[in-house]
């Protein structure tokens, strides 16, 4: 199947867990920025809610309704029959999320998600990144704060440097942010589920073809005091860097020898030091249920940070990059990273692969590699800010 299949599909693309929190921040998002045009749909469990959400969204391009749910596959394969493009902020995906890629790859269908859990990303690759090839289907993950500015913002630093010479970047993230139940819901998953995680790892080595004449890698560093940002850099234990490394590896623009390191920077270091007991303590209350499930309780999938928060929270990642004789300082900056610039970059991710003229990609794929200038282009103009810092 090619994508030119696809045209007679009822949807361009299709919002499942739009009323969640950050599905209904995107929902807004489309329906204020969305093209004349644009046929797109909402989808979710509750026939009731996605009418109230569409109602009061911003009139313009008509929004259609999609009674899908996780617990139903048929349902969810005839989502995936009627768009070309599946946006899915339901999670956590390790538990929620197969069940639609797998309706999506045999479909041919592009599935985007905002999951930040390298478990589910690493089964996805193992279990339908061949079917997906055969169909045509695109599959993207972390398509939020995970992993876009650090993924784009990586892929932007390396155009700055020489090509065909080993290159080495090093991204410091700093934020000032809240969270949502649903995001701490799947931290607490993830920490949760430390063996399975590493188990799809080596499952995924075993699978994925060697590269050859190239070398692509991502360490975690040591924690040390960065006089390149001025700040303390801790080692960052995000999905990011293996989403960056597999952009490396399909991209002959990273060299011949890529390498990067990916810290959270921090000022003062009483406060660096807090932050790493803090991380420890959870990922152990993790490991026991009665504790994970009281923790919880205290913030429940669906709540989130006020608008009031949202709008004074920020986001800064500054890239160091370096080879063939020259260094260059980048840097990607936002507002909120968690709910409303995720949205942006979500919904902006959808409209790119639905609308823009791209590679010729399939199966599981990162940002840089599928979407990399578009989405670059398209998120400058809606205010994300790429920018070279310095350079000699």
């Amino acid at each position: 199947m090619n994508r030119a299949d696809r045209t007679d599909r009822p949807y361009d693309i299709v919002l499942f867990g739009a009323t969640g929190f950050v599905g209904a921040l995107t929902a807004e998002y489309l329906a204020a920025h969305a093209p004349d045009g644009l046929r797109w749909a909402i989808a979710g469990r509750s026939d009731l809610k996605l009418r109230r959400l569409r109602d009061r969204l911003p009139t313009g391009n008509p929004i259609g309704v999609l009674r899908a749910d996780v617990s139903d596959p048929a349902s969810l394969r005839a989502l995936a029959g009627q768009a070309r493009v599946v946006a899915t902020t339901v999670g956590p995906y390790v538990t929620y999320g197969e069940e639609l890629v797998a309706a999506c790859a045999d479909a041919g269908t592009d599935c985007l998600d905002l999951t930040g859990e390298p478990e589910f990303v690493d089964r996805v690759y193992v279990r339908h990144d061949a079917r997906a090839r055969e169909t045509g289907a695109r599959l993207l993950h972390a398509c939020g704060f995970d992993s876009v500015p650090h993924d784009l913002g990586v892929y932007f630093t390396v155009r700055q440097l020489p090509e065909g010479v080993p290159l080495s970047v090093e991204g410091f993230v700093t934020a000032d942010a809240a969270f949502s139940g649903g995001t701490f819901a799947s931290a607490l998953n993830q920490f949760a589920r430390v063996r399975p995680m590493l188990a799809a790892e080596r499952d995924r080595r075993h699978h994925e073809p060697r590269l050859v004449g190239r070398r692509a890698i991502t360490s975690p560093g040591a924690p040390r005091f960065a006089k390149e940002v001025g700040a303390w850099a801790l080692p960052l234990p995000t999905i990011d860097p293996q989403i960056i490394r597999r952009s490396a590896r399909a991209l002959e623009r990273y060299g011949p020898d890529f390498r990067y390191r990916h810290y959270a920077a921090v000022r003062r270091l009483p406060v660096a030091l807090g932050g790493v007991a803090a991380v420890g303590g959870l990922v152990a209350a993790a490991q026991l249920p009665p504790v994970r499930r009281r923790l919880s309780d205290r913030l429940k999938p669906g709540d989130g940070p006020s608008e009031q928060k949202r709008a004074t929270s920020w986001f800064r990642v500054r890239f160091v990059g370096e080879g063939g004789g020259r260094r260059v300082f980048t840097e990607v900056s936002g507002g909120d990273p968690g709910y409303d610039e995720t949205a942006k970059m979500f919904a902006e991710s959808a409209l790119s692969l639905a609308l823009d003229d791209l590679p010729a990609t399939a199966g599981q794929v990162t940002t840089a590699v599928a979407m990399g200038d578009a989405l670059t282009e398209r998120l400058r103009k809606a205010g994300i800010v790429f920018r070279v810092a310095a350079s000699r």
